[in-house]
């Protein structure tokens, strides 16, 4: 059988940006208000929506066969299971956070103090790497009033914006981790479930590559063709068309999202006219 079952985080951010990527794929399924499971009308998966912390163990254990986590959540886990892709969403940060007021300098500072997280294991490799010996205080939720309920001098938390520990009087100190969505999978897929799972890869890698760049039309004279086909080597070179003006040309070209505003200032510097950028969908390479 080479239905894939696939595990979700059951609400908050990561669950839409996941089954945003999932529709984004076209994938086509229906996931009514509450539900727990969904199946695929028109690919061989099946979804299931659970808590983010149990998916590791749903993948590890086999109910579920893939599984999109919180980076963070998989190395605080450490299941045995297969990290499949980064997606590059859902990204965020584990910070330590101080009071406001603490003249915080470096990690040394939190030497003898007293840290609350729901992180113990990623906090305790961390303190251990930097020869710091502080108590951990595990827990789950709301983790950022510890300090001012006197629980903990700390915190190590999940950020994003930081606007979770300026309200709690908190600002953030030092980063621990780096985190973002990742696709994992058990040990034991069959050959079938392989072969779906690198259909599934196969879209999203297409997807995402869309995303990461801009699809760029303009107008040239024929003498600046040269210079700005080095500006614009596209996947492979960019496509030229004449236009129906004499001496002038219409170029086709892709360029990274990261890289197109420079690009485009050094086009209109080489004499590009009538630049048009556009947002890829998918991007097969």
């Amino acid at each position: 059988m080479n239905t894939l079952k696939i595990a979700i985080q059951k609400s908050g951010r990561l669950s839409e940006d996941s089954l945003k990527l999932i529709k984004e794929c076209g994938i086509k399924f229906s996931n009514g208000k509450g539900k727990l499971k969904a199946v695929a009308d028109n690919f061989p998966i099946e979804f299931l929506f659970l808590r983010d912390d149990d998916i590791p163990g749903y993948v590890e254990d086999g109910v579920a066969d893939l599984g999109i986590v919180g980076e963070n959540v998989l190395v605080e886990y450490d299941n045995d299971v297969k990290l499949v892709k980064k997606l590059g969403f859902s990204k965020c940060r584990l910070s330590i956070g101080v009071d406001r007021n603490w003249d915080y300098k470096n990690i040394k500072d939190l030497d003898g103090k007293s840290i609350a997280t729901s992180y113990p294991k990623i906090l305790g490799n961390y303190l251990k790497k930097n020869n710091i010996n502080a108590e951990i205080h595990e827990i789950s939720g709301s983790v950022e009033i510890a300090p001012s309920i006197g629980l903990a001098d700390a915190v190590c938390d999940i950020v994003s914006s930081g606007s979770t520990l300026l309200s709690n009087g908190l600002k953030e100190a030092d980063v621990i981790m780096r985190s973002e969505a990742v696709l994992i999978s058990g040990k034991n897929l069959s050959a079938e479930q392989e072969k779906t799972l690198n259909q599934l890869l196969f879209r999203m890698e297409s997807v995402q590559a869309g995303k990461s760049n801009k699809y760029i039309l303009l107008n040239a004279p024929n003498d600046s063709i040269d210079e700005i086909i080095n500006l614009l080597p596209g996947m492979k070179s960019p496509t030229v068309l004449p236009l129906a003006m004499e001496g002038w040309s219409s170029l086709h070209s892709v360029v990274k999202e990261d890289e197109f505003w420079e690009v485009i200032e050094k086009l209109k510097e080489a004499g590009a006219q009538g630049i048009l950028v556009a947002p890829i969908e998918k991007m097969i390479v």
